[in-house]
């Protein structure tokens, strides 16, 4: 999939009518080009120094293209561990989605993150179909017995068909605590084998959002018609697969790219084009005001105050692989671990701030340690690293970053997050491993003092 960086975006403001349903493209654009152009953005949790910058590409692209539009929104828009996005109420995040609904139609599958600043996911559905999204979702009100939302909608784009189906992640522990209790969610590739069958079909474009992450899509890829456009998301990964005429795709995470997928007719292969997104490129005219002044009206002194200093910038990889052997160097361990999802953006150079670092590395949590012989540790090492060119087969989903072993033994000391502890089977592959607590250290506490 090529890749294009946007160095340069004209703000355009453009219109699109918008229903919940059946959605009619502009008639300008009805008979124009050839198939939908399909733009796919997932899991952008609130990072704003790329939000405008990703809209002015979607601007650019709609006013160029001659074919009908459909963004695709699959899950997670907020991010409550950004002081600005819980303080203000997401108010950014809002005004891009209608900035969405302004410029195409906009289809958006709940995530995990939607009830992030509102724990009721009700507010979420009936706010963002005020502003003209489709939303779609899997999740049932278990107040109501009730979809929040239907799980799939037939649209109208030029004259051809599109059928969206949606389904999100059933682990209740990366939902807000507060919402668990509301939330009925079945299982992806239960619920995908009991539904699909009759909701994509043939002579329509087939599109499936799946907000469940890698392992759940793997399960769910076989039961699609060939030619789907399957689009993943929850696991922050960059990826394209194929199976016969049918293209999987996850596009990154915190506004860093957007895909084009480039649909002709029903069950023809899409065409992919991954467009990175340059924080340094103008932001829609939209959008640029508005963040500046919630920044500076949300950001404290104590925001705002630099916790330690980076060399050299560092991508999100980079940031999650410096952590690892950070932890590793703190404690005396031979290897280091860390989550991947942990980090959200990169680290800029110089000075990191107290809200650059809460944006890079998100959760906090306790330091774990075990020991493991040198077959234990490869085995685990095979699973860990999953960016660049990883084979699908191995694909995990979330996976570990892990810095470089410390020499070469028969025997290992291990350090990692608490949270890549508890659910050491996702994360090592096994459930032998005996793990115990490093006293008075915490991830966070640990990667300043190494940025020191």
């Amino acid at each position: 999939m090529p890749e294009i960086t946007i160095a340069r975006r004209t703000a355009l403001k453009l219109l699109a009518g918008v229903a919940m349903l059946a959605i009619a493209q502009r008639p300008a654009l009805a008979s124009a080009g050839s198939g939908v152009d399909f733009i796919v953005i997932a899991d952008l949790h609130s990072a704003y120094d790329r939000l405008g910058q990703l809209l002015a590409a979607i601007e650019s692209h709609v006013a160029a293209t001659p074919r009908p539009c459909l963004v695709l929104f699959n899950g997670d828009l907020f991010e409550a561990g950004n002081v600005v996005a819980s303080r203000s109420g997401g108010a950014i995040d809002w005004a891009f989605l209608k900035a969405l609904a302004d410029t195409a139609p906009t289809v958006f599958n709940l995530g995990n993150h939607e009830p992030d600043l509102d724990n009721d996911l009700a507010h979420f559905v009936t706010r963002a179909g005020e502003l003209g999204i489709t939303v779609l979702t899997n999740i049932i009100d278990g107040r109501t017995g009730a979809g929040y939302a239907p799980a799939s909608a037939t649209l109208q784009l030029g004259d051809q068909s599109v059928t969206v189906a949606a389904c999100t992640t059933d682990n209740l522990f990366t939902y807000p605590k507060p919402t668990r209790a509301q939330l009925s969610i079945p299982r992806p590739a239960e619920w995908a084998a009991a539904n699909l069958p009759g909701l994509l079909r043939s002579g329509t474009i087939n599109v499936m959002l799946s907000h469940a992450g890698v392992t759940a899509d793997k399960a769910i890829l076989p039961l699609l018609p060939d030619g789907t456009l399957f689009v993943g998301g929850h696991d922050h990964l960059n990826l394209v697969h194929a199976e016969g005429n049918t293209r999987y795709l996850h596009t990154g995470s915190w506004s860093e790219a957007l895909t084009v997928a480039t649909v002709a007719a029903p069950g023809a292969p899409a065409d992919l084009r991954r467009i990175g997104i340059d924080p340094a490129a103008p932001a829609s005219g939209r959008l640029a005001g508005l963040i500046a002044d919630v920044l500076a009206q949300h950001l404290t002194k104590d925001d705002l105050a630099p916790v330690g200093r980076a060399e050299a910038a560092r991508t999100t990889d980079e940031a999650g692989l410096f952590a690892a052997a950070s932890l590793a160097a703190t404690v005396g361990a031979d290897v280091g671990f860390i989550g991947h999802t942990t980090f959200g953006a990169g680290l800029p150079k110089g000075p990191v701030s107290r809200h650059a670092f809460d944006a890079c590395v998100r959760f906090e949590g306790k330091l774990m340690t075990a020991e493991v012989d040198a077959a234990t540790l490869a085995a685990i090492l095979a699973r860990c690293n999953q960016f660049g060119d990883f084979p699908f087969a191995a694909r995990t989903g979330d996976y570990l970053y892990a810095a470089a072993p410390n020499g070469d033994k028969a025997r290992y000391r291990l350090v990692c997050n608490d949270w890549s502890a508890t659910n050491q089977r996702a994360y090592f592959g096994r459930d032998d491993l005996a793990f115990t607590e490093v006293p008075d250290r915490s991830v966070k506490a640990t990667v300043i003092a190494a940025l020191a």
